[in-house]
């Protein structure tokens, strides 16, 4: 072949694909195999399983297309992610999956506008993860008296990071002892998590605002590509 020419097929080729890089691709939550069902919802993805940052996007469904609404810089667990049947509590990782969001929480007062049920966090505020009591994974004031308080989280000790949170509902509805208790969308503290998803403290105040009980928000935490992707959620 002389230099310079191309065989009519190769052009063609050539063209398609040009045609193709311009083509935006589909929103995130389109590419997704479940999104909750409602019109809301929050990702959270990191570049791998071993990753402790990525990000936080909250999208709302308008006019039969996803549109997003904001995005923050998020952090995950200090080891990464895990698989949501597969993690163990006190890994660090925070769990993959897709899920509703039961309440939202603070020490500081709700944000104006926030219409999420807001429990505010007082003195004798507990989250209890001891796989022995009978109210594993779930707020107790004050502490119950068959959760050790060395297998709980007394809230109003991390201010910055419980200014204001998202419960979410992973291990909650009908909690499997020993996979974990305490998953939240919380405030960003000095690093990584314990296995909670954070953001930016205006970013938590922005969600909070934006987040809508009536239109079912969830929330999807995964990963780019593999086993652990977001799109397989």
């Amino acid at each position: 072949m002389r230099p310079g020419a191309a065989p009519a097929a190769v052009l063609v080729s050539l063209s398609l694909l040009l045609l193709g890089a311009g083509r935006p691709s589909a929103p995130l939550p389109d590419r997704m195999a479940d999104t909750g069902g409602g019109t809301q919802l929050i990702t959270a993805v990191a570049p791998g399983t071993g990753s402790t940052t990525g990000t936080v996007t909250w999208w709302d469904r308008e006019d039969g297309r996803w549109v997003a609404a904001g995005s923050a810089p998020a952090r995950f667990g200090a080891r990464g992610l895990a698989e949501d049947t597969a993690r163990r509590q006190g890994t660090n990782t925070t769990p993959t999956g897709l899920y509703g969001m039961p309440y939202a929480f603070g020490i500081e007062a709700a944000p104006r506008g926030t219409a999420y049920t807001y429990r505010p966090v007082r003195r004798n505020s507990w989250w209890c993860q001891d796989d022995d009591s009978r109210s594993y994974n779930r707020w107790t004031e004050p502490r119950a008296a068959d959760c050790r308080a060395a297998e709980a989280e007394h809230l109003i000790g991390y201010r910055a990071q419980y200014a204001h949170a998202l419960v979410v509902g992973f291990n909650y509805h009908r909690p499997v002892r020993g996979r974990g208790a305490g998953i939240f969308l919380h405030v960003n503290g000095r690093g990584a998590t314990a296995g909670c998803v954070s953001v930016p403290r205006a970013a938590m105040r922005k969600i909070l605002r934006w987040a809508d009980p009536a239109r079912e928000p969830h929330i999807a935490i995964g990963t780019r590509s593999g086993r652990t992707a977001i799109t397989r959620y």
